[in-house]
């Protein structure tokens, strides 16, 4: 093939491959029994875990040139694109705050308990500024936001201390993200008085979208496709390095989104968007990526449904103590497994389970639209 297709199945494909990554690392059977690479990092450094949810925003970035480029080159209002990038954003949120509330029982007289901050929250968060971004900006604009927001990022964190504490503080609980997340986020944060998903951590995430429109608006663009695979591990390559060198200042920190974080991430993530490529769009798909890309296309529907299916097996008791998902856990996995062992099953099971239930819907062309 010497051109790519309009809707790139492979950018379907690694969509899919992130939310099979966030449905494995969110449900283990134990979390008192976890493989190393399946957790996040502490605090500075990475692993594994630590580039899916960045990965997502990624692609969030990519497709948005794939889906309103084309409605403006159509002649679609930018008002009412942006209508709908604030729909969309709005339903995230909603639904982000749906699942932290699930099964809403905690809240009874107690509507302070909820939290605010959360992965769809920050989806949405993200999406709108982007998309609004993307329809009234061109791309030198876009260029002086994305570098805006990650040395803005930089210095603030750098440069300006918080209340009765030091400029450059970057140590859990004492920064500045999280003096503002306890100012600003009424309600419960995710690690008391700060949340990984909070205010100011958002700044650098809107940049991981950012990038991924640059690559969007590459794929899109009338050039060979070997020339935009290659060109895009080149920046892969360039944005990976510079992100390390960048650490030695502000360390990569998921729970911060430094923006050496951010650079890091989208590096790997454009070293792998073009191998998908090669494999979903300019050759005919290798089978093992077919379910990822029916899961990609309902990738939200995914998570969110594997989410609230697993907080509703916490609801159930079984015959002793414990819950149904302590009972699926111990019985099926742990028992024959092991305890380690087991809990990687449970989580495998999962994705198995809600890869196929994705696969069945894809052949039924149910979609979950956002």
């Amino acid at each position: 093939m010497t051109t790519l297709p309009a809707r790139l199945r492979s950018l379907d494909a690694f969509r899919g491959a992130t939310i099979a990554g966030m449905i494995l690392v969110n449900n283990p059977g134990s979390w008192e029994h976890v493989y190393p690479a399946l957790l996040h990092a502490p605090w500075h450094g990475w692993t594994p875990t630590d580039l899916i949810f960045p990965f997502f925003l990624f692609i969030v970035g990519v497709a948005i040139p794939f889906s309103l480029g084309r409605r403006v080159e159509a002649g679609t209002a930018r008002g009412a694109l942006f209508l709908k990038v604030l729909r969309r954003s709005a339903i995230l949120i909603g639904l982000g705050l749906f699942m932290a509330a699930w099964p809403f029982l905690h809240l009874v007289g107690d509507l302070g308990s909820l939290r605010l901050p959360g992965v769809l929250q920050r989806i949405g968060v993200v999406y709108l500024v982007a998309g609004a971004a993307f329809l009234w900006m061109g791309r030198r604009g876009l260029a002086v936001l994305t570098g805006a927001c990650l040395i803005g990022f930089a210095a603030v964190m750098r440069f300006v201390p918080a209340p009765g504490g030091v400029a450059g503080d970057l140590e859990p609980g004492t920064n500045l993200a999280a003096y503002l997340d306890s100012l600003l986020l009424p309600g419960t944060l995710y690690q008391g008085t700060w949340d990984p998903e909070g205010v100011l951590s958002t700044v650098p995430a809107i940049a991981s979208a950012l990038l991924g429109i640059f690559c969007g608006q590459w794929l899109r663009a009338k050039s060979p496709p070997f020339l935009k695979t290659t060109g895009m591990l080149t920046a892969g390559f360039t944005f990976l390095t510079l992100g390390w060198i960048w650490s030695f200042w502000l360390p990569i920190n998921k729970n911060l989104w430094t923006s050496s974080y951010v650079l890091f991430t989208a590096g790997i993530a454009l070293c792998l968007l073009p191998r998908f490529v090669l494999i979903m769009d300019l050759r005919k798909p290798a089978r093992w990526t077919l379910p990822l890309e029916s899961l990609g296309k309902n990738a939200i529907l995914a998570f969110v449904a594997s989410g609230l299916v697993i907080k509703t097996m916490l609801l159930f008791p079984e015959r002793g103590d414990g819950s149904a998902y302590t009972w699926t856990y111990e019985v099926f996995f742990a028992s024959w497994l092991g305890p380690l062992h087991g809990s990687f099953g449970f989580a495998l099971a999962n994705v198995a389970a809600w890869t196929a239930i994705a696969v069945w819907l894809d052949r039924k062309r149910i979609y979950l639209k956002v």
